[in-house]
């Protein structure tokens, strides 16, 4: 068992008192992965100086220095993959697979970023004056803050610090507390990689015991979120009356017209991207919707670890409950249960659920306008493809979608007129790269996009700079 700690000015730092937190493995809730108690606001409040202190240093270091600190962290990352993949597993509950999957992905966004650190550049622009120099540079924010939540515990987190110290902010990093180890572990290696104390600094607290001080306190510069649209919502708002920057990836409601098993099914459903609505053309709904069922009632569900697993747990037995009154909001909707809907037999110790289908469901039904966070499918079906897109966008949330076609000229109507912030075309609604952008749309997202060539712009601020080269102080104005 591994205790839960916060590390604070480059040390580890243990809680001895307050509201205390088990970390337990979701396929089987009799193991305890970790112990240890919450962060208050004195932890917080210790973070937040210890950001500010680093900030004029750290800043100061030139960035490509600062983006082989990135680098090393992200070669320390690959050459444990093993051994942090078998963590997020116990610790979170996707399969193996799909864990290894997320280190492999972290890694990537952590050495491109390094590399971006060497481009971190701005403009040359010409002057209407004679003799006279603009150019534009990117400056750090300063102290931001990062809330990133359980479903990627490695991912998330590393898209945030890494060009958030590539830039030269310095960090107070707040993940969920659901999954604090996987975190502990990333921040563990950057320490490892040679980053110097106070820079990254982690707080394993409850939104309630911190929150204020991480989004409210003057030092904190810019603030970086991904988790739900109410909290998301909020955020911004705070920020928006504090005149700082914000970034809040929020959630999905993410439509495949045709469908797809591993978009729904993979990491049980437990992701923004997550293939959760299935719109079918009525003439091929049938056929379609038996080769889906078909193919998931071969799953083998049960602990991540296991090699011939496809499905693992979900995270928590909070996160099983909700799907549960989800599963249960379908059935009282009319929508017809055509898959799963209960706990798998032979699993009585974890937070398990069978892969679950709805067919005939409405726009209007629950399960078709609110994100799950679970392996729940909602087949719709529609007359023709005018109605198929029309249900598409028909939900607030505009994170991510797909088509499965051969027309072209329907490829490109698709990509123009869906109301998502990333298409997908013949390939699941999940999955991104290092250095392409993410991001989404309506209530899936506010703010600068991550990853990708502009990762690092929300973390820094435009300058513009004059140089008169006359000779002699100018007096003269533009007009």
């Amino acid at each position: 068992m591994t205790e839960v700690r916060n590390y604070i000015r480059g040390e580890w730092v243990s809680v001895r008192q307050g509201r205390e937190i088990e970390v337990r493995n979701p396929a089987d809730p009799s193991e305890v992965v970790g112990k240890g108690f919450l962060a208050s606001g004195r932890e917080a409040e210790a973070a937040i100086t210890a950001a500010s202190e680093a900030l004029p240093a750290w800043s100061r270091l030139p960035a490509p220095k600062r983006g082989e600190i990135v680098e090393r962290a992200g070669d320390l990352l690959r050459a444990e993959q093993d051994e942090v993949a078998r963590l997020l597993t116990r610790e979170e509950g996707k399969t193996l697979a799909d864990a290894k999957g997320e280190i492999y992905r972290a890694t990537n966004v952590l050495n491109y970023t390094a590399g971006q650190s060497r481009r971190m550049g701005g403009l040359t622009i010409p002057s209407e004056l004679p003799k006279n120099f603009a150019y534009t540079v990117r400056q750090p924010l300063g102290v931001v803050t990062l809330i990133t939540p359980w479903n990627f515990p490695a991912c998330i987190p590393a898209w945030k610090i890494a060009p958030a110290l590539a830039a030269g902010n310095t960090v107070v990093f707040k993940p969920s507390s659901t999954t604090p180890l996987t975190a502990a572990k990333l921040v563990d290696i950057f320490e490892r990689a040679g980053l110097p104390p106070g820079v990254l600094n982690l707080l394993v607290g409850a939104s309630s015991d911190v929150g204020d001080l991480l989004t409210r306190d003057r030092r904190v510069r810019g603030i970086s979120f991904t988790g739900s649209s109410e909290n998301g919502t909020q955020i911004y708002a705070l920020c928006a009356a504090r005149g700082v920057k914000a970034q809040c990836e929020m959630g999905g409601k993410n439509p495949v017209i045709d469908g797809i098993v591993s978009g729904a099914f993979g990491s049980t459903g437990q992701r923004c991207t997550a293939t959760s609505r299935a719109i079918l053309q009525d003439s091929i709904a049938d056929d379609l919707l038996g080769r889906i069922i078909e193919r998931i009632s071969k799953w083998k569900v049960g602990n991540g670890l296991d090699p011939d697993v496809q499905m693992g747990p979900l995270v928590s037995e909070q996160q099983l409950n909700t799907v549960e009154q989800y599963i249960e909001a379908g059935k009282r909707d009319g929508a017809k249960l055509a898959l799963g809907g209960g706990r798998p037999s032979g699993l009585p110790r974890g937070f398990f659920i069978e892969p679950t289908i709805f067919d005939n469901v409405r726009p209007e039904h629950r399960i078709a306008r609110e994100e799950i966070f679970g392996p729940v499918l909602s087949v719709m079906r529609a007359r023709n493809y005018e109605q198929a897109l029309e249900f598409a966008n028909t939900s607030e949330y505009g994170l991510t979608s797909s088509i499965y076609t051969n027309d072209a000229g329907r490829i490109f109507d698709f990509c123009e007129r869906i109301e998502t912030g990333m298409v997908h075309v013949n390939s699941p609604t999940v999955g991104g790269e290092a250095q392409i952008p993410f991001g989404g749309m309506k209530s899936s997202g506010v703010g600068e996009r991550e990853q990708g060539p502009g990762a690092l712009d929300f973390y820094t601020d435009e300058k513009v700079v004059y140089i008169d080269f006359t000779g002699a102080a100018r007096t003269s104005k533009f007009y």
